[in-house]
């Protein structure tokens, strides 16, 4: 299984110098092998609310690249829920000051962690910081 993280989907919905490269790689994904949590959900909402504010995009492109991950969601990914101890998790990774990650990346990873998968990210931050907790972590 393979955990992609927000900064992937909002490459390949949105504008964004790596959006074709990402809309290739999920096109080359085997149907049923990637994942999302719950938390991706929420993340992507809130990237899409920040990108309109900023004026990065229009209320068009926004409520199009929402109906295509809504379509994505219901289609392609399996959606993996959020449990307690994922929270407890995700603080074990965050105490781990070294590796400097913020709460939501280490929410990611213990995810990722719980069910074995592979996270597959753009975040340069979030790639380094896998293999540093046990989690197998590729960088697009």
């Amino acid at each position: 299984m393979r955990y992609v993280d927000t900064s992937v989907l909002v490459a390949a919905l949105t504008r964004e110098a790596q959006t074709a490269r990402m809309q290739n790689w999920l096109a080359g994904q085997a149907a049923g092998a990637l994942a999302i949590s719950m938390w991706v959900i929420t993340e992507f909402s809130t990237a899409l609310s920040i990108k309109l504010r900023t004026g990065d995009i229009d209320a068009a492109h926004r409520a199009n690249a929402l109906a295509a991950f809504a379509l994505l969601c219901d289609e392609s990914f399996t959606i993996l829920g959020l449990s307690a101890l994922n929270f407890r998790a995700a603080a074990l990774f965050a105490d781990q000051a070294q590796v400097g990650l913020r709460a939501s990346d280490a929410l990611h990873l213990a995810v990722c962690a719980e069910h074995g998968g592979e996270l597959c990210t753009l975040d340069r931050r979030l790639g380094g910081a896998g293999p540093a907790l046990g989690v197998k972590t590729t960088l697009l």
